[in-house]
């Protein structure tokens, strides 16, 4: 059997968020573990949907030998610092140092980091490390949102993305990683082929669960036989001002012939398709009043897409909450208002007290987004500590620092949760934790883009994507790329 260091390093980021992504912030948990090394990476991910802990279970039932090196993670923001990159690159590179000799290495990655000195954050530490071992067996998991740039691929000798959007399957495609290696280990040989889109894909209409995605990843499955290993399709983080932004297909064959073919027939289907990823967004206005008239049997989803943390978003912004107030919505909910000061008054008022001219959220823009002031009572308070129960973080120790389930004078009816940390809208247990049933309520305003589907989609009789200001851009038209190669164009924002 193999002794195969495991690590991980994750960081989605949006070239135009204006919250940078700190050491600070790699430390601290909040739905995903915080910072770990060694034996605490077993500890902390185990049971949970990670790929780094499929990985760890798959490798485990055949026998192999782990050394855990870093794992680390930060919510999704603007770029990360240039002194968090340096630090985590050292720490996890001196622990594969100290770990030699060791027979190959497994990485949970995203596939989508951009630093403040590096456009290819992935590319840059992998190539360090390939240099510390450059013969070495490495493959990785990335995010289906991953930017695959030429230096990924060649400083690797697989790379494996998720399926699913929302993310159901991480631990699966860690464990899916694993035969990959261990052919190589057996001498076997792996070809690769990697073919880059000229699109970039409108983050809510990458969803898994609805055309045209569902066919092509159907097509991938069709395809992924025989001499073909490993195939894996990656949708784009389009908020990434890089180079290699946007949609790509990877192929890991047995044969040159049978990577080349699959990985060719699944990216034309992709630029085939490229029209049909579109769909409709409502104005938060025509949203909220259809909402309220809705009579269906379960609530109505407001899914907050540009303010989505998951994808960069500050969790703060007020367009909706606005709307909910302005039309005095009854028996509705937004999740998740981030917003540490007001939980904090929270706190110190006290359960049933009023916060009085508090203003909420609107701190970090855009340009015409400010806070929400008003009259508030504290309905509930939490610690911010629960376990997530949804099929994506599952498994999850969630820490969201003190919370607050605070309603407006005015609209008494809508209910806020605040957080001190950010977390993208998508668990069922966040509402719980304040006492709310989320079934129980008419509407639901959920800052998220897709993966709230998970968890939520169920119980909705409807679900409406909704353009409210925020930094996580629907139109990746709109963003101001330096990067982005002229010739990548972009896919149909709405229907």
């Amino acid at each position: 059997m193999a002794r195969i260091a495991i690590g991980g390093l994750h960081h989605e980021t949006n070239s135009f968020a204006p919250q940078p992504a700190s050491f600070a912030r790699f430390l601290e948990a909040d739905a995903w573990p915080p910072l770990s090394r060694g034996g605490d990476i077993l500890a902390n991910t185990e049971g949970a949907n990670l790929a780094i802990a499929g990985f760890i279970e798959a490798a485990r039932g055949r026998g192999h030998t782990l050394v855990p090196l870093l794992w680390a993670n930060a919510c999704p923001s603007g770029p990360v610092t240039e002194d968090a990159f340096e630090r985590l690159a050292a720490m996890l590179i001196a622990d594969l140092e100290r770990a030699l000799p060791v027979d190959a290495l497994y990485l949970d990655l995203h596939g989508a980091m951009v630093t403040e000195h590096l456009e290819d954050g992935e590319g840059e530490l992998l190539a360090r490390i390939r240099r510390l071992v450059p013969g070495l067996p490495i493959v990785c998991a990335l995010d289906l949102h991953a930017n695959v740039s030429g230096a990924m691929v060649a400083h690797t000798d697989a790379l494996v993305a998720y399926r699913t959007y929302p993310h159901v399957d991480l631990a699966e495609t860690g464990a899916r990683c694993l035969p990959l290696l261990e052919t190589l280990l057996e001498g076997g040989r792996l070809v690769g082929r990697h073919i880059e889109g000229d699109y970039l894909i409108p983050l809510p209409w990458q969803c898994t669960e609805i055309e045209p995605a569902a066919a092509l990843y159907a097509l991938l499955r069709e395809l992924e036989k025989g001499d073909v290993a490993s195939l894996s399709l990656c949708m784009g983080f389009p908020a990434s001002d890089t180079s290699a932004c946007g949609p790509s297909v990877l192929a890991y064959g047995r044969t040159e012939a049978a990577a080349a073919r699959a990985c060719t027939e699944l990216a034309a289907a992709l630029a085939e398709a490229e029209h049909a990823f579109a769909g409709r967004l409502w104005p938060a206005e025509a949203a909220v009043a259809r909402a309220r008239s809705f009579r269906g049997a379960g609530p109505v989803v407001l899914a907050d897409t540009q303010d989505n943390p998951g994808g960069g978003g500050s969790s703060d912004t007020t367009g909706i909450l606005i709307e909910l107030v302005r039309q005095k919505a009854e028996d509705a909910a937004l999740a998740l208002m981030a917003d540490g000061e007001a939980a904090a008054a929270a706190h110190a008022a006290g359960r049933g007290s009023v916060l009085h001219g508090l203003a909420l959220g609107g701190r970090h823009g855009p340009e015409g987004v400010e806070p929400f002031v008003c009259d508030w009572r504290v309905e509930e308070l939490g610690d911010g500590k629960f376990l997530a129960t949804g099929p994506m973080y599952r498994g999850n120790q969630v820490d969201l620092g003190p919370m607050a389930l605070l309603s407006p004078c005015p609209a008494p009816g809508v209910k806020v949760l605040v957080s001190t940390r950010r977390l993208q809208a998508a668990d069922r247990a966040i509402f719980r934790h304040l006492g709310i049933e989320p079934a129980a309520m008419r509407i639901l305003a959920l800052k998220s883009s897709v993966h709230f589907r998970a968890d939520f989609a169920p119980i909705a009789s409807e679900i409406l994507v909704v353009e409210a200001p925020g930094h996580v851009i629907v139109d990746p038209c709109r963003l101001p790329f330096t990067r982005l190669p002229s010739e990548r164009r972009c896919a149909p924002r709405s229907a």
